[in-house]
């Protein structure tokens, strides 16, 4: 996947880091209509698919409402997420496969799984805000945030909306391989998923490539 070099509108720009809503008022300022933020979910986990997801928030939403999902509680986060399904915000989702993850790296799928989340949306963005040191394999105006769940409500609620998203999947495949108990961890490496996988051997959404699987997958 070759990355795109993307134009931007700013680089560097130093905007108060307690407003999280700075940049898309920049943004708005010069006349961009259409600002997205996206992030994803799951880069760590020893199993499961990397998702992310594209939200453009509506017009007039309390920004001050969207945090990192990391900082959420489980009941917090899934709340916020419905209010933002329940507000018109636009949303899109996107996945890195197992398979992808596997064959081009987890840096690269999660990329993928963004361009993707953009690709899903209704119509695309004017602007995209993206969580990380990376652009989106996109040719489109877009500027990357280290941390940028912190310091975009836009980028922080995709967070909470890859997470739930992620979760969801994971909890279905925990139906799928029960034994692993996805359904707690998420595929986490945690010491019970370990202790799980060395005892089971790995499944079919576990990821090839990563340390804590490659050791128990069989040799041929």
């Amino acid at each position: 996947m070759k990355m795109a070099e993307c134009p931007k509108l700013f680089t560097a720009v130093d905007f108060v880091e307690t407003d999280s809503f700075a940049y898309e008022r920049e943004l708005f300022r010069q006349g961009i209509g259409r600002v997205a933020g996206t992030d994803e979910a799951g880069r760590g986990p020893l199993a499961g698919p990397v998702v992310a997801a594209c939200v453009v928030l509506p017009a007039g939403c309390d920004f001050t409402l969207f945090k990192d999902s990391k900082q959420l509680s489980a009941v917090r986060r899934a709340r916020l997420h419905e209010l933002l399904l329940e507000s018109g915000a636009e949303i899109g989702v996107g996945c890195g496969t197992v398979a992808d993850i596997d064959r081009i790296n987890i840096l690269r799928a999660s990329l993928l799984a963004m361009k993707r989340a953009v690709a899903a949306l209704a119509d695309m963005p004017d602007f995209l805000l993206v969580d990380g040191k990376f652009p989106v394999p996109l040719f489109m105006p877009q500027q990357s945030l280290v941390k940028g769940e912190s310091r975009s409500a836009s980028i922080a609620a995709a967070s909470i909306v890859a997470k739930q998203e992620r979760d969801r999947l994971m909890e279905g495949y925990h139906r799928q391989y029960p034994r692993y108990n996805f359904a707690r961890h998420k595929g986490y490496p945690t010491a019970e998923h370990r202790r799980l996988l060395e005892k089971h051997g790995p499944c079919a959404i576990h990821r090839r490539a990563f340390k804590g699987v490659r050791e128990h997958w069989p040799r041929k």
